[in-house]
This record gives structure tokens, sequence and C-alpha cells, in this order.
């Protein structure tokens, strides 16, 4: 089950999403808001502990679309929040964290994707740099960061066989790695203004403040 609140009602959420009286009830782990770019629309990703993948429409109160990524899902993060679905990246279990262009829907095939292996350990968290949309960091179970760069293609879109517009993914780039604790990180947060100040915190019960030099040349 996910619920939304809002803040000015704390007796109880505006809008539940539950699975069906006879559907089995997964957990959720991971919760995103996304598409609000305008006063009306707004969407909601969240990520279930099969690896189901749901982005919900909280306009049209229904499933926009569903995947499974046969592992549990951690984090997720919008490009940005405040502009129509660009890129979204989903972190799961087992090393991995997947990217989608959201731009273009085909019927059969869905948004196009890459995955990507990445700290030999659960991919904890995933935050976009505020100042650039292209760059984020991913967080680790081993206690490492790991600082990424998405290319977009030459054409992002595509006639497939039958002349249905189809998404083209991108190519991504690990600009750095670095282990800054012994146990998993599971949260990291870019400064809003300050480019490339960051805080994150660990199991070994500290939180760090983190520093990330040359990001402007990117």
């Amino acid at each position: 089950t996910q619920s939304t609140w809002d803040t000015r009602q704390k007796d109880e959420p505006v809008v539940t999403m539950a699975p069906e009286d006879n559907d089995a009830i997964r957990d959720c782990w991971a919760v995103c808001f996304g598409n609000s770019y305008n006063d009306y629309d707004r969407c909601i990703a969240s990520g279930y502990d099969n690896g189901d993948l749901k982005i919900f429409d909280l306009r049209a109160m229904k499933v926009l679309w569903e995947t499974n990524l046969k592992n549990g899902i951690c984090g997720i993060d919008f490009d940005r929040h405040d502009i129509e679905m660009n890129k979204m990246v989903v972190t799961t279990l087992e090393s991995k964290f997947h990217i989608f262009d959201l731009r273009t829907f085909h019927p059969q095939e869905g948004f196009a994707s890459l995955s990507e292996k990445a700290h030999e350990s659960t991919v904890w968290t995933v935050t976009h740099l505020p100042q650039n949309r292209d760059v984020f960091m991913t967080s680790g179970g081993n206690g490492s960061l790991c600082l990424w760069k998405y290319s977009y293609p030459m054409k992002r879109v595509e006639k497939d066989s039958d002349g249905i517009d189809q998404g083209v993914i991108g190519s991504i780039q690990q600009l750095q790695n670095m282990m800054v604790s012994t146990q998993p990180i599971t949260s990291y947060d870019w400064h809003p203004e300050k480019r490339g100040l960051a805080v994150c915190s660990a199991f070994d019960q500290s939180v760090r403040v983190i520093i990330v030099t040359k990001l402007q040349t990117l």
C-alpha cells in the first residue's frame, strides 16, 4: 500500500493506492514524486520488494505503466520533479540500477531503458545533481559512492517496423567511485544551491558532509 499525505490534513491520507482484495500484498520500499510541471498533473513512482515498478497518475487515479525488474527496488529518482517526465533512475538489490527514458512510450516495449552493475552490493539510493540533471550519485551497501553521467543518443526517438515511435536509450559513464564507509550508505542528498555540496548517512551511525569538485566542467 502506498499513501499520499497533505501536510494540512494530518489525520488521514488524501490518496491511498492498494492492491485488489484478491491480489498479493507486497512491501513498498521506495517512492518518488514526478511529472509536476503544472498545477494539476502529478505522478508517483513506487518500487516494491518483488521488483515491481509502478508509475501512478494521481490526477487520473490509475496506473500509467508497470514492469518488473526482478530484484527488490531500494531507490527511485526522477532527473527533475517539476518538469514533464524525462528520465528516471531506479536502484535495486543485486548491485544493479536501471535508467528509463520516459519521453516516448511504446505500446509493446514500454519505455527505453538500460541497466548497469555498481557497488558490488545493494544499490541503496540515487540522487540527481540539482544543477545538472544528467549527473547523479548512487550509494552502495559496501559503503561506496559512485558518480555517473548520462549521455543522450543522437536521436531519442525512432520508428519501429510498424512505424510506431520507440524511445532510444543513451549511454552511462562512471565518473568517480569512492569508499567513504565500511557500512551501507542509506541516504544521500545534494545541496540545492551549492554545487557539489552533499550530505550522507550510513549504518556506522555517522553523518558525513561530502564535497564533489569540478562538476561545473561536466
